[in-house]
């Protein structure tokens, strides 16, 4: 096979980086040159030819291959209305989504606070939850954690929804085809090289809350976005590059196979990851164990996939092994193609200080003082950032601003 030409790391305008790393060659794969060497030079070109191809690179190599979109039998199961949460502030919604396959049933339970005093439909995040439910993700509120800050979305005027990762596949070596997978796998047959993992399984999960979203009068689907700490983050960023209804991407400390570049070769590696979690990636991805510069796409095309939509990559200070640099340097190389559709990428090539967060390009950025976690603060300048590009959340167009 013929993979694109590598991009020209030296280019005048990433000299501008002042950090060291930035003059390695990564020999990273064009985002904007095809398979057969031809250059990029319309969004037409993009959406019809050169995402594609990325697309079915990830999909061959990395995520695997989903073997179902929105199942034929999928049912919304209002289990609880509560138009009094929250002291009053919120409605909150219990919903499970039943689905049924060849292998079985599943059932993903989602929990949505919608604020109560501010116009609707509103605008929304959901979280991809890895952490555990009772102590993250609690409906009730008795158990509360900056993890999933319920009460500061609602009070920003954003719908909070979250749903937990094991629903969709539970995260375990040995039983993670439990879930969707299982249900939609043919028993008869071994699962083919690119069949998806874990990872792939959580963001299907997510992009069932959007079929659900486009049901609900009280939220906006126009305006959503799907967000993942850490394992998460590597699911919320293969959904959002498969599932281009949301408006919104989120990484946190994603780190390697997230959004961290493999081929810089630093922090956690694609061997450690693939011998710690043989779940989570296809079958193929194995074969890239130690050899990164060998893959035909590197992570700075995954965060390119979101064009011209919004993304915004969070990194933790003291998070070496997610490889904070290296997931900077993912934003300024996904850079060219929000170019090409004429708006500003990443608004500086520089990586900012500690706890200067970069929100004025369609890829934010920021490196938080601190460990890998996801807190307040990250949350506050994802909401700072919605409210900046949907105009305040109120009755804005979920493009990006241009200003």
């Amino acid at each position: 096979m013929n993979f694109p030409k590598t991009m020209a790391v030296a280019a005048s305008w990433i000299l501008t980086l002042s950090c060291a790393f930035a003059a390695d060659d990564l020999s990273l794969p064009d985002p904007l040159t095809t398979i057969d060497g031809s250059a990029v030079r319309t969004p037409q070109q993009w959406r019809e030819t050169r995402r594609p191809e990325i697309l079915e690179l990830f999909r061959t190599h990395i995520y695997g291959r989903a073997s179902v979109g929105r199942p034929a039998e999928l049912r919304f199961e209002a289990v609880e209305t509560d138009p009094r949460a929250m002291e009053g502030l919120a409605t909150r919604k219990q919903v499970d989504f039943r689905f049924a396959g060849p292998g079985g049933e599943g059932v993903i339970h989602l929990v949505l606070f919608v604020p109560n005093n501010t116009r609707k439909p509103a605008p929304g995040f959901l979280l991809i939850c890895n952490r555990p439910r009772e102590e993250n993700i609690d409906p009730t509120r008795v158990k509360r954690s900056e993890f999933w800050p319920a009460e500061e979305i609602v009070a920003r005027g954003y719908a909070a929804a979250a749903f937990h990762n094991s629903d969709a596949a539970p995260d375990n070596r040995d039983r993670y085809r439990q879930g969707v997978i299982g249900i939609f796998q043919d028993a008869d047959k071994a699962p083919p090289p690119d069949a998806w993992g874990a990872i792939a399984a959580w963001g299907w999960g997510a992009s069932r809350a959007m079929d659900y979203f486009e049901t609900d009068a009280d939220v906006d689907e126009s305006r959503i976005a799907v967000i993942g700490h850490s394992r998460g983050g590597k699911a919320a960023l293969w959904c959002g590059a498969e599932d281009e209804r949301f408006a919104l991407v989120i990484s946190n400390n994603s780190g390697c196979t997230g959004a961290a570049l493999a081929k810089r070769k630093q922090g956690e590696r694609v061997r450690r990851i693939n011998d710690v979690n043989p779940h989570w990636f296809c079958t193929n991805y194995k074969k890239y164990n130690d050899r990164e510069e060998d893959l035909p796409v590197d992570q700075h095309q995954l965060i390119a996939l979101m064009a011209p939509r919004l993304v915004y990559v969070a990194s933790a200070e003291e998070d070496p092994g997610a490889d904070p640099e290296g997931e900077f340097l993912s934003c300024v190389f996904a850079d060219p193609v929000y170019r090409l559709f004429g708006r500003t990428g990443l608004d500086e090539k520089e990586m900012p200080e500690p706890n200067r967060p970069l929100h004025r390009g369609s890829i934010g950025y920021h490196l938080r003082s601190g460990r890998h976690n996801l807190t307040l603060y990250d949350w506050t300048q994802f909401m700072d950032f919605a409210d900046w590009h949907w105009r305040e959340g109120n009755s804005a167009s979920p493009h990006p601003r241009e200003d």
